[in-house]
């Protein structure tokens, strides 16, 4: 699948994959999908999904991403705690 979203920092790509395997507790990136599904009770499966409501495939990303920004949030504000210490 072709990944339309573009990172300000491509470099950024593997560190933002890493967590959002980690955050999934998936084993891989590509997985961290299917885990959040699994968790909400959507029937994600690999290949074709027509019979998934917009909803749905859209609160599977969202769910990913927003709990991604709350732990970039967390993390930025930690380390300017330390920063400032």
């Amino acid at each position: 699948m072709a990944r339309r979203n573009k990172l300000l920092v491509p470099e950024a790509r593997q560190g933002m994959d890493e967590l959002k395997a980690k955050l999934s507790k998936a084993k891989t990136p590509e997985d961290a999908k299917y885990e959040v599904a699994k968790e909400m009770g959507i029937p994600l499966q690999k290949g074709y999904n027509g019979q998934l409501t917009t909803k749905e495939a859209g609160t599977i990303g969202g769910q990913m991403g927003g709990q991604m920004v709350k732990e970039l949030i967390k993390r930025a504000q930690q380390e300017l705690e330390q920063k400032n210490k």
